[in-house]
């Protein structure tokens, strides 16, 4: 099973144009996608719906969309209706098998006086596949202040510890026939892939914190060759690694290899590609 994760930075390049084709150029060959920065309706993507953009570049995938940021963009048509419109940002997943049920987190956010804060989010997908239902996360935590992204992690780490106990969608017997009437009650399964840009290095105290209690596994330190190796953005200071898969125990002797595409222009980040067992 191949999976990507890639920040696509609204589909801005490293030469500064935007260009969704060449971000889908980047990711063929992806059975599950997991993507951040997505934009709908904003200037600076030329007021597109990318989100939609995206999944008609891959139209044998299903998809789901999660805004961790929702502003108005409504405008009046000739007639002085309503032009609805709302200008979001945020992270999507795409899968060749359908998806039962999706979920937004909202993250936690810190006011933050001179950085720019944003509202974050993890894109919860429950995936049908053959061998058993499967979770995927879409994450994107804060870039502006180390504080922010632990209290972020704090949270992240409590929805996929939950996720299973609460159950799926809709739980319960009395009410099922009326419920089950268009599908059957989603599951929500222990196994769970948490992909995406994470603002933070190895070495930080937000990554140990992500790893600490021994019930998420990098899947970099499973199967890859070194953080040198698998840096994922350029910054000032030089090449860092801070996207990231971890893994649920029940996966962590499923990896088989995972890579960094550096080749790859689309964005100011390098998509990450993790083959599993599965």
């Amino acid at each position: 099973m191949l999976i990507a994760s890639y920040n696509i930075q609204w589909g801005t390049g490293k030469d500064g144009r935007v260009d969704l084709d060449r971000i889908a150029g980047d990711l063929g060959g992806a059975e599950v996608i997991a993507l951040q920065e997505v934009d709908r309706f904003w200037t600076r993507s030329g007021m597109t719906d990318q989100a939609t953009e995206i999944a008609r570049r891959f139209p044998e995938h299903h998809w789901v969309y999660g805004p961790a940021m929702d502003l108005d963009a409504d405008g009046d048509d000739t007639a002085g209706r309503v032009a609805h419109r709302r200008r979001q940002f945020g992270n999507m997943v795409l899968s060749r098998h359908p998806i039962l049920s999706t979920r937004t987190h909202p993250l936690p956010k810190l006011n933050l006086p001179e950085a720019l804060s944003l509202h974050r989010s993890a894109l919860e997908a429950v995936i049908a596949r053959p061998t058993g239902p499967l979770r995927v996360y879409s994450v994107h935590l804060g870039h502006g202040a180390a504080a922010e992204r632990i209290g972020q992690i704090e949270r992240l780490r409590e929805i996929v510890d939950t996720a299973p106990r609460e159950g799926g969608a809709w739980t319960g017997r009395r009410y099922a026939p009326v419920w089950a009437l268009d599908s059957q009650q989603p599951p929500m399964p222990e196994p769970a892939i948490v992909l995406g840009d994470f603002n933070c290095t190895p070495d930080s105290a937000e990554y140990r914190r992500m790893v600490a209690a021994g019930d998420l596994f990098d899947a970099w330190s499973m199967a890859g060759t070194g953080d040198a190796a698998g840096w994922t953005c350029q910054v000032d200071s030089g090449p860092v690694r801070i996207d990231y898969a971890f893994l649920s125990p029940d996966l962590q002797g499923k990896a088989r290899a995972m890579r960094v595409d550096h080749q790859a222009q689309g964005s100011d980040h390098q998509p990450i590609w993790l083959d599993l067992d599965l």
